[in-house]
């Protein structure tokens, strides 16, 4: 996701499922064992309702033997009670231009091979469906959770919701909670800063049925047919990390081609920019093809919506927020279509190692840049003013509270405000990578990015494991130099 903030007088802060540490399992098993989420929903445009069910069937490819398995149940993060907001207070009116709205997800059934069984919602802030499996799953072995549920949509500009032009559905279904060897499920809750989500690359089958009168973009490949007045939509996704779509009568769509690869970028009816943008994503797709290795899917979707950021990705789908200005779209659309390589492909746990991803992004967008000195931006400008901007974050904050947290490896809930979320997991980790590169030179820089790709394609990565590859990559070790900035040691002057 790209956040732009601000910060003190008018200062603008520039943007910047199962297992992480694959540990006790084999994670080609795992990959050839993938979960299949099954999904059949209706769309109520006039209630703003998703009603449905999905069938998981997930396979035990740990050593473990279990008897509850756990969803988390993002959509319950809008109620009105929720412990958590899915905004900040600096976000709200932007989210909620229309006044505050609430939403949630109600658990109707759940059956587990077939035979209804017990499940409680459970979570610090009602986020976790935890299911009875009846009896004892082994290794090697198959169970089948159907999930019964409604989804009533919040009215605001955010990741789930309908907005007065678009309709948001992205993190709307149960999904399986990550288990860690060694430390069990994780079911972190919601939380305003970042992406607070982590998955696994499953398969996907998934229909939806809506008005007419609506367009859909979604992950993976879409079959549209019209019945009754009534539209449904067809979906495949393999090896993908999560499933979005989103809805709006006010779409146009213009289509191009990377390679092998469709691109569509979907804007309003009436915008003068479709051509530029799509361009800008079909460069963007072919730099990082270049750059870090092969984007494995035939579709891709830029989707400009309402959004309170700057832009959020899903599997072949990002975001591009409408309140974006002409000046950043080029910039906010490089940012989201990295995320296909980090997140989508390679991902991480968002929501203990947000700098995993979003550095890794950022820093690609500095790179995409670096090889289009077309659009006007200098890759060692880029440098100083991700400098300038970290150093007056810390000069603000040491003047206000009298000390500043520079820990970058941290997570979400120990950023105590956004601005330094952002400072830290976007800025900071962007001149790591930068101090890296110059320490090692470009080409190996470059080398150990394409084989971190490469080498753990569809699969979740630790910090121990980034730091590992481009030690290994680089004929270095650089664990010590990781962690002096990750642990916030580094005297940035």
């Amino acid at each position: 996701m790209k956040k732009k903030i601000f910060i003190s007088f008018c200062f603008i802060i520039p943007c910047f499922a199962f297992v992480i540490l694959l540990v006790g399992c084999n994670s080609n098993e795992q990959l050839e064992n993938r979960t299949n989420y099954r999904i059949v929903c209706a769309y109520d445009n006039n209630l703003h309702t998703l009603t449905g069910g999905e069938v998981v069937t997930f396979y035990n490819f740990y050593d473990n033997m279990f008897q509850k398995l756990y969803f988390h149940l993002y959509p319950n993060a809008f109620r009105s009670d929720a412990k958590n907001k899915v905004v900040s207070a600096a976000n709200f009116d932007k989210a909620y231009p229309n006044g505050e709205s609430s939403g949630d997800i109600l658990i109707k059934n759940v059956k587990v091979n077939d035979i209804s069984t017990e499940f409680s919602i459970t979570g610090e802030d009602e986020n976790i469906l935890q299911v009875d499996l009846q009896q004892d799953l082994y290794p090697e072995q198959l169970v089948n959770i159907e999930i019964e549920f409604v989804v009533t949509l919040a009215n605001i500009n955010h990741r789930l919701g309908y907005g007065n032009n678009t309709i948001n559905i992205g993190n709307f279904y149960p999904i399986l909670a990550v288990y860690d060897e060694g430390v069990g499920f994780m079911t972190s809750p919601y939380h305003s800063n970042g992406d607070p989500f982590y998955s696994e690359c499953s398969d996907y089958e998934v229909e939806i049925v809506y008005d007419k009168n609506l367009s859909l973009a979604s992950s993976g490949n879409a079959v549209i047919t019209e019945k009754n007045g009534m539209n449904k939509a067809k979906i495949k996704g393999e090896k993908i990390r999560d499933f979005c779509f989103v809805l709006s009568n006010k779409f146009e769509m213009v289509s191009g081609n990377c390679g092998d690869i469709t691109i569509n970028y979907w804007g309003y009816k009436g915008d003068s920019n479709l051509d530029s943008s799509l361009k800008t994503s079909i460069e963007a797709v072919a730099t990082f093809n270049e750059l870090f290795g092969d984007y494995p899917y035939s579709t891709l979707n830029i989707v400009k919506s309402n959004f309170v950021h700057g832009g959020m990705e899903y599997p072949n789908l990002v975001f591009i927020s409408d309140e974006v200005s002409s000046q950043d779209l080029a910039y906010v659309i490089v940012h989201e279509i990295a995320h296909q390589w980090w997140y989508g492909v390679v991902g991480n746990n968002e929501y203990d190692y947000a700098w995993i991803d979003e550095g890794l992004t950022e820093y690609s967008t500095f790179l995409f840049f670096e090889n289009h000195s077309e659009y006007g931006f200098n890759y060692s400008n880029m440098i100083s003013n991700a400098l300038e901007s970290y150093k007056l974050f810390e000069k603000i904050y040491i003047k206000i509270t009298g000390s500043v947290d520079s820990r970058i490896d941290r997570p979400l809930d120990e950023f105590e405000t956004e601005p330094e979320y952002v400072q830290c997991v976007y800025n900071k980790t962007v001149l790591m990578f930068d101090s890296i590169r110059n320490s090692v030179g470009k080409k190996k820089f470059l080398k150990a990015m394409k084989d971190l790709y490469n080498d753990y394609a569809f699969q979740n990565i630790t910090p121990a494991m980034l730091i590992n590859s481009f030690s290994n990559s680089t004929g270095s070790n650089l664990e010590g130099f990781f962690n002096s900035w990750l642990e916030g040691k580094v005297v940035i002057k």
